[in-house]
């Protein structure tokens, strides 16, 4: 192992559920194991994905059973030998010292926690490092910043948070779950931020001041972010990172990713700042569309002056020093 390469670990990756193929193999996914060895990505956040549906009984239930399957597969393509499931930031650290790539789990959408608070226990106590608090459209817990037309949402239904989201959010806290504001709508975003007693972060993100998408950060929620210590991750969604072409397509280059990552930096310096992928959930850039390409990111940050302790950060510093955050206020 190249000791004097980073640790890199890209926070949040989709996988195919239920017919997921065998990860240990070359797949047509952006990520399985030959791709991350391959692009010298050491550890990576797999993701319980629950889209937003019902929410009824039966609705709430299907989004539990699916998301906690999910935790236990992610837990189970992990042998001990080949790569190692981690679930706290030391385990991380070690794996990379030995070479090994880690896998790690997450959940997308606290619709998939219905009412039950006491879900959020259990996943973390089945591995999970964070739960990113809605997705498109809104939940019990929160109004997203997409809402969904189609399943009867408002522009806004909670003003933000519900009573329940902040409960869960002081839950979450308890249990040493991060939360994830991926997704979630300004207001709904800001009031996690202030509520919160450890930091947040935002998983998948980029900034509103270049591309002014929806799912994008203002200025102001990036202030918010250094405020509370969290940490924002710019991803390699090319629709976050640019406008479409006057074709109507919008492709956007590893180049353009570091753009959205030096705003921030300029915005609210480096220690509040990283990188994910998204991949095998839209996220694909020129240059960097598959986890085999990752070192080009890398590459592209030497390029434009930034050393290797700053490179660290972004990759996996800031992001594991606000995880660490999480588990010490647990309890």
């Amino acid at each position: 192992m190249n000791q004097l390469a980073p640790l890199v670990l890209d926070t949040h990756i989709d996988i195919r559920w239920p017919e997921t193929p065998d990860w240990l193999s070359d797949t047509p996914q952006c990520v399985d194991l030959p791709k991350m060895i391959a692009g010298g990505m050491s550890a990576a956040v797999f993701i319980a994905y629950v889209g937003q549906g019902a929410r009824d009984h039966a609705g709430h239930a299907a989004a539990a059973a699916r998301a906690e399957a999910m935790l236990h597969h992610i837990r189970a393509r992990a042998d001990g030998v080949a790569s190692r499931f981690c679930a706290t930031p030391d385990e991380v650290e070690a794996a990379f010292a030995a070479g090994t790539p880690a896998v790690l789990s997450a959940v997308e959408n606290g619709y998939a926690m219905g009412l039950d608070l006491g879900r959020i226990t259990q996943w973390r106590r089945l591995g999970a490092i964070y739960l990113t608090f809605t997705h498109d459209g809104h939940n019990a817990l929160s109004d997203s910043a997409r809402p969904r037309k189609n399943l009867g949402d408002s522009e806004s239904e909670h003003g933000g948070l519900s009573a329940l989201g902040r409960s869960a959010i002081r839950e979450m806290n308890r249990a040493g779950l991060m939360l994830d504001a991926s997704h979630v709508s300004k207001a709904g975003m800001m009031q996690a931020a202030e509520l919160s007693r450890v930091p947040i972060a935002v998983t998948h993100t980029a900034c509103a001041a270049l591309c002014p998408h929806p799912r994008n950060l203002d200025d102001e929620q990036l202030d918010m972010i250094r405020q509370v210590g969290g940490v924002a991750q710019v991803t390699a969604v090319a629709s976050f990172l640019k406008a479409p072409g006057a074709n109507g397509v919008t492709q956007a280059s590893v180049a353009d990713l570091v753009d959205h990552v030096e705003h921030a930096i300029r915005r609210i310096g480096l220690d509040h700042v990283g990188i994910s992928s998204d991949f095998d959930g839209g996220g694909s850039v020129v240059g960097w569309a598959n986890a085999s390409e990752t070192r080009n990111i890398t590459a592209e940050l030497e390029r434009r002056g930034y050393g290797a302790r700053e490179i660290g950060l972004l990759w996996s510093g800031n992001f594991l020093r606000v995880w660490r955050h999480v588990l010490r206020g647990a309890g």
